[in-house]
């Protein structure tokens, strides 16, 4: 046998053809290699979600306990809210057992009606500081403008020397509790006041004619 016929022989072809099935092989695990995500990028991947996840859950977290502490403190300060109200009524019944009284009578009062009168006016003053001191205060509107979150209509009451819709009068108190309307007051405004407008409408006729 030749060396032509070793190196081109049977054997020769072979060995080619299993070089070439061996790169053939390198080349295709070089490929899925190159396919498959790198270990450490997963892990800072799933590490980017659960910090994400957790920062979210903390979020809702923090949420709901302000919720919760709100809800709370609105059940402490609104809870007594019904038995202030009937209260209320107790004290205005206080009032006007005292308003009843005219003043000549209270200026001429022997001893037991002037204490009489001192311990009902000290009662209701007594009731109000407890109301206070659970978050129910005496609204105070006369002079303000009439606000009907706070306020109840009842007359109007000609009167120029102050802007329309001032509170000139109270025909019974109002009060809150926290800052909601326990009970609005009624009220009497004015109706009237200045007219700016119709004095600048008469200061341009008087320019006209001039």
């Amino acid at each position: 046998m030749t060396d032509e016929t070793t190196k081109n022989g049977p054997d020769a072809a072979a060995a080619e053809a299993a070089a070439d099935t061996a790169a053939d092989v390198e080349n295709e695990a070089a490929a899925e290699a190159a396919q498959q995500p790198d270990p450490l990028e997963l892990l800072k991947a799933e590490n980017a979600e659960l910090r994400d996840r957790y920062l979210r859950l903390a979020a809702d977290m923090d949420n709901l306990r302000r919720r919760t502490e709100r809800e709370v403190k609105d059940a402490k300060s609104y809870s007594v809210a019904g038995f202030a109200r009937d209260m209320l009524a107790v004290s205005d019944n206080l009032r006007r057992a005292i308003d009843a009284i005219p003043d000549d009578v209270r200026a001429s009062a022997d001893a037991g009606l002037a204490t009489l009168i001192e311990g009902v006016e000290m009662t209701e003053r007594s009731m109000l500081s407890a109301l206070e001191r659970h978050g129910v205060r005496k609204l105070e509107p006369v002079g303000q403008k009439f606000d009907p979150n706070f306020h109840q209509a009842m007359f109007e009451v000609p009167n120029p020397d102050v802007p329309n819709n001032t509170v000139v009068q109270v025909v019974q108190a109002g009060f809150t509790i926290g800052e909601r309307v326990l009970r609005p007051a009624m009220v009497g405004v004015a109706k009237g006041g200045p007219k700016i407008v119709e004095t600048e409408t008469n200061s341009i006729f008087d320019q006209k004619d001039a």
